[in-house]
């Protein structure tokens, strides 16, 4: 089972497992913000790292609310994925942190950011994550609609193994600020919106946007990922608004084989196997 780390603990049982022995990825969850089945970081981060501790040589080491007290969980993983609100109140550009993350990147650790998490403001937190994972939501010129992504194909990268064509309906961001000219952006999941969609009714604020309207049939990346020069990789996931979208099996697949990617660790042939019942999504919830 996955390590919970209150935030006292996390120094010692850091060193609870040698690094030689397992692959650490650390999952961070963040606080409580929406209603109930939305945004719930601590179940989804505790589900996906169930799901990794049955994976053979990976310890998933799962992080609540938001930024450790002590950062040095972070010292000896090969990965790490934050799932948490983003914006101008995202953890990771509050105080040093940005300067704590580029020590680790420059060590080659990978770095995942999942739904509200991929949200950082313009200027340097923006430049950051187009360094570290290729791209992010970008406040007036990204949008979050809800709407029914429909995935017809999916490329052939390790993240994809065993992930089948499929559809559900989330909080799909789109327009997202890629590197110029996508440089080593790798789409993972690209849909078309409808022009309904691009309307912004869902979105917040609310649209139309012109620009958004003005890019009628056009596909959308809404995952992605990136091989940094420094050896790390990066991936972008913009789902992850409602919580009963992780007992989708090839939504689910899909994240939990970015995760060993992003630690360089091979992801089997068909993918992460895993299996989730609707007593496993029920738990960890937040308290409403």
């Amino acid at each position: 089972m996955p390590r919970l780390l209150p935030a006292l603990l996390l120094t010692a049982l850091c060193a609870a497992s040698p690094a030689s022995e397992t692959v650490k990825i650390v999952l961070v969850a963040g606080n409580p913000s929406h209603a109930p089945g939305d945004h719930e970081f601590n179940a989804g981060v505790k589900l996906l790292a169930k799901c990794l501790a049955e994976v053979p040589g990976i310890e998933p080491v799962v992080v609540q609310g938001g930024w450790p007290s002590d950062p040095r969980v972070f010292d000896d993983a090969r990965a790490i994925l934050f799932y948490m609100d983003g914006g101008s109140g995202h953890p990771i550009i509050q105080a040093d942190r940005l300067e704590v993350l580029q020590s680790l990147m420059d060590r080659g650790v990978g770095l995942g950011c999942l739904h509200y998490a991929v949200e950082v403001p313009k200027g340097k937190p923006g430049d950051k994550l187009l360094e570290w994972i290729g791209g992010y939501y970008e406040t007036g010129y990204s949008t979050n609609p809800h709407w029914k992504a429909e995935f017809k194909a999916l490329p052939d990268h390790p993240i994809t193994r065993g992930v089948e064509p499929f559809a559900i309906e989330d909080e799909w961001y789109f327009n997202i600020r890629f590197r110029p000219m996508m440089a080593g952006i790798f789409p993972l999941l690209v849909a078309r919106p409808s022009d309904e969609t691009r309307q912004g009714a869902t979105s917040a604020p609310r649209g139309p946007y012109k620009h958004i309207v003005e890019a009628s049939g056009r596909d959308e990346v809404l995952a992605w990922c990136v091989e940094r020069p420094d050896g790390g990789r990066g991936f972008g996931f913009t789902g992850g608004h409602n919580h009963e979208n992780w007992g989708d099996p090839n939504f689910r697949k899909l994240v939990l084989n970015a995760a060993l990617w992003l630690a360089r660790v091979d992801v089997p042939p068909d993918g992460v196997p895993s299996s989730v019942t609707p007593e496993d999504l029920a738990q960890n919830l937040d308290p409403k």
